[in-house]
């Protein structure tokens, strides 16, 4: 019988996004008033435009309380989408990376959907070129294609699931069990996770995500050995060494319940550190502590903060719904295509 370590095979030619290749953003400090008076605007806004402000739990925490202020959403990428699809509002106003606007566009087609900069990516998105992804597909088409959320339209249209952290390892084990060989992509570390967690036969694509990827074994035990009793709550695109120390691993919702419901008062928390807010906000009578960057090997390039989700600022909110700019637009023939997968992990039961 094969072991789960023969069953799994990673591409040599690393997607990785190399340091030089990610920005380093650094918002503007807004004062107390500033604030008040750009919140008031831009509610007025979304008003006048018959829109909703859909915000990811890793963006600013002005913009995650907006959202909320104003009868928005604050989540992961798919409840985003999910959320923005069955609003009333006409116009979607998307604060996170540009897959995550498509996704919306995708299943709200008739609706406007304006994100506050398409300058925003995701690292994933940008390791994972739909051309050359097509021919590892081509090369490998004996497999079920199964890819991450965080991927481009066209790298979606070529799948036959899509997935997200919270359900990825439920799907790849339900085709495991109907002896499906996998093709995975793209972020490895997930992907190594979930193949260990089920024993699938599992063909990764070699890609990261430039924040999750930051975190280090040495720095994270130093850390625990320092606060012993706190709970390592880990996101599963961290490395495999950081996997093995934690508590709980999961997705940024999972980590969110995980923070309420396991016994711990403190808790070290190993994903990007917008999502600490909310953490904070549910349970604050408990200690929340960013997961160390440093360590050997580290770069420190992102510090557990995506570069790109800092780009959504509140003054870029507001100028996007003065201007309707910023528009999302995803080919129909991709979007219809890259419905499909989508709806089967729509319709897949949790």
């Amino acid at each position: 019988m094969s072991t789960c370590t023969e069953r799994m095979t990673e591409l040599t030619q690393d997607y990785s996004l190399p340091p030089q290749k990610v920005p380093v953003f650094n918002p503007r400090t807004l004062l107390p008033s500033e604030i008040t008076v750009l919140k008031q605007e831009i509610s007025e806004l979304l008003c006048q435009r018959d829109a909703v402000l859909v915000a990811h739990y890793y963006v600013d925490s002005d913009v995650q309380d907006l959202a909320l202020e104003t009868h928005g959403c604050v989540a992961d990428s798919l409840e985003m989408a999910r959320f923005g699809s069955n609003h009333p509002a006409s116009t979607l106003v998307v604060a996170g990376v540009r897959f995550m606007g498509e996704t919306a566009k995708i299943l709200s087609p008739d609706k406007t959907v304006i994100m506050p900069t398409l300058q925003a990516e995701c690292s994933l998105d940008l390791g994972c070129p739909p051309q050359e992804f097509s021919t590892f597909c081509q090369d490998h088409s004996d497999r079920t294609v199964v890819v991450y959320a965080n991927t481009s339209a066209e790298v979606k249209a070529m799948s036959d699931w899509v997935v997200t952290s919270s359900v990825g390892l439920k799907i790849v084990e339900y085709l495991a069990h109907q002896n499906k060989k996998i093709l995975w992509a793209p972020d490895k570390h997930l992907g190594h996770y979930i193949q260990q967690q089920t024993g699938a036969d599992m063909l990764l694509w070699s890609g990261a995500c430039v924040v999750h990827e930051e975190f280090k074994f040495e720095a994270l035990r130093k850390m625990k050995n320092l606060y012993p009793s706190a709970g390592l709550l880990v996101h599963p695109e961290s490395p495999a060494a950081v996997i093995e120390l934690a508590d709980m691993v999961g997705s940024t919702s999972q980590i969110l319940r995980a923070a309420s419901e396991l016994p711990h008062e403190m808790f070290i928390v190993a994903t990007d550190r917008g999502l600490l807010h909310q953490m904070r906000k549910a349970e604050p009578e408990k200690r929340f502590i960013e997961a160390p960057t440093a360590g050997q090997g580290a770069t420190c390039r992102s510090c557990a903060h995506c570069p790109w989700m800092a780009m959504n600022e509140l003054e870029k909110v507001r100028d996007s719904l003065l201007m309707l700019d910023n528009e999302v637009f995803v080919e129909p023939d991709i979007a219809r295509r890259a419905m499909i997968p989508l709806q089967r992990m729509l319709d897949f039961p949790n």
